[in-house]
């Protein structure tokens, strides 16, 4: 017989599960039950955690965590700086149970794997069940996600979006998509003229209370040889001010989202991008409440559909599909490395100081402020250490630690699948490989930078374009017959041989030269 004066669940809430409606406080009785929230050094080490990563995590944790005290639940939370803390969750979660000596452990899915695990094995160590729930926050469930994966040949993201757009109901009149067309990137491509962005509407800043405060002062003195800064930091940390920089951008930028989405300009990492990742990944907003407010807009004739429709593919889209890659895939996923890629990433990119103006802008953006826009990770970062031929691991371990709105299960598939190809054409059906001329086109940074995008070979050859041709070339059987990258790798029969010999010194050198011209 269960003793009643014994603590019945205790309730394990992660740094990315800061949601009072998630499936682990179903049933939550205050009067038998209590919360279990740790900061470890582990989650900042296991990868080198950028300064703005670790705050963000650490300053929303703890603004939740006063936000259920506030409402009378029992809680027991580690302070990083705690004498007592283990540092790893396990050991949290031993500590934890050894003292409160709960009859069960409930939490939510993880968002990574190695904390499941992790968990999971300190829970049989213990001798405590440990019962893992589904996580709502998603509009698709990893078994349903399975279901369409196992009903096809081949995944591919548009097909999956196509039908969680029927099922939810999203941009849809009456069974036929809103518009006559299901997907408008066609219309979202176009590169800023000349004249640049003009202006932007600013984004939501948030000036760090009492609880950032603190929280920055813990992260610069523990962290202070970790890549980034704190200077500006202004992230939204609770579930009001997620719901104010939602409300901005969709009545402020959704409208130009769409049209500028690929543009970038020097200077500027903010523009009509939402910034809302951060805090959908932490769990702040919920994803449906941000793709209505999305399409409400389009309804009622503020936003343009093109726009509405690129922004929501982005979530109800592309944000479910890695997801349902990443925990149908894992732990395999992590060890993928299609192309047998092997240079180590640039050091540059962690210390910022990268010689190409593009480059150097998007890191140091990164660095700053934690966060570039996702064609400057795709096709800035992501490109350069793809041509380079990077290990992927050593990117996924890069993006890991340096983005805000980092978490394994999104970063992963984004990262080693669709910007380094790891996976063999899993995520995305081609590799992104494109020339120092895609980055002339989509931003002015080569007019300011002392490489030329249309050279491959001298001194004033752009890295991207050299290293462009390499690729092709390295690849070349592989990719002679694949349906989307043909006609790139013939294009290599214009080049002569001592124009091709050139271009695979010059790539040599570069890769001898840790990726530094």
């Amino acid at each position: 017989m269960a003793d009643a004066t014994r603590l019945r669940h205790l309730v394990l809430v992660l740094g990315d599960q800061l949601d009072r409606g998630a499936s682990a406080f179903d049933g939550f009785d205050a009067a038998r039950d209590a919360v279990w929230m740790a900061e470890v050094d582990e989650e900042s080490t296991h990868v080198p955690s950028s300064k703005p990563r670790t705050a963000m995590f650490l300053s929303a944790m703890r603004h939740f965590a006063h936000e259920l005290r506030d409402e009378g639940l029992a809680l027991h939370y580690r302070h990083l700086d705690d004498p007592a803390n283990r540092h790893t969750l396990a050991g949290e979660l031993e500590a934890a149970v050894q003292t409160l000596k709960p009859q069960r452990l409930v939490m939510t899915e993880p968002g990574e794997w190695r904390v499941r695990e992790a968990l999971a094995d300190a829970a049989q160590r213990l001798g405590v069940p440990l019962e893992i729930r589904a996580d709502r926050h998603f509009l698709a469930s990893v078994d349903e996600f399975a279901a369409h994966a196992k009903a096809r040949k081949g995944l591919r993201m548009e097909f999956f979006y196509r039908e969680m757009r029927r099922r939810h109901r999203v941009l849809m009149d009456g069974g036929e998509p809103c518009g006559g067309q299901w997907n408008y990137d066609a219309d979202n491509r176009e590169a800023f003229d000349a004249r640049g962005p003009g202006f932007v509407p600013p984004r939501p800043t948030f000036a760090p209370d009492a609880i950032t405060r603190d929280v920055i002062d813990l992260v610069n003195r523990r962290f202070a040889d970790h890549p980034g800064s704190l200077d500006s930091f202004a992230w939204p940390v609770t579930r009001a001010q997620a719901l104010r920089a939602l409300d901005t951008f969709v009545d402020e930028r959704l409208e130009s989202f769409g049209r500028f989405q690929d543009a970038m300009w020097p200077g500027q990492p903010w523009l009509y991008h939402s910034h809302l990742s951060a805090a959908l990944n932490l769990k702040l907003l919920h994803p449906r409440e941000v793709i209505d407010r999305a399409e409400a807009a389009y309804r009622d004739g503020r936003v343009p559909l093109a726009s509405a429709e690129g922004f929501i593919r982005q979530i109800l889209g592309w944000r479910e599909y890695v997801r349902g890659i990443y925990w149908t895939r894992m732990p395999g996923y992590l060890a993928l490395n299609a192309l047998d890629a092997h240079q180590p990433l640039p050091a540059f990119y962690w210390r910022g100081d990268a010689p190409m103006a593009c480059l150097a802008d998007a890191i140091g953006s990164t660095l700053a402020h934690g966060y570039a826009h996702h064609i400057q990770r795709l096709m800035v970062t992501g490109l350069y250490a793809l041509l380079l031929g990077v290990a992927p691991q050593d990117v996924h371990a890069w993006y890991l630690a340096v983005y805000v709105d980092a978490v394994e299960w999104v970063e992963l598939p984004n990262t080693l699948g669709m910007s380094q190809y790891g996976d063999g054409g899993l995520m995305a059906s081609k590799p992104y490989a494109a020339s120092g001329k895609y980055l002339d086109r989509m931003s002015p940074y080569c007019k300011g930078c002392r490489f030329d995008p249309a050279k491959a070979i001298g001194d004033d050859a752009c890295p991207f374009t050299t290293l462009y041709w390499d690729f092709l070339a390295r690849h070349e059987r592989r990719f002679a017959a694949h349906p989307r990258m043909a006609l790139q790798v013939k294009n290599l029969a214009r080049l002569s041989a001592t124009e091709r010999a050139a271009i695979a010194a010059r790539a040599e050198h570069l890769r001898a030269r840790d990726g530094t011209p």
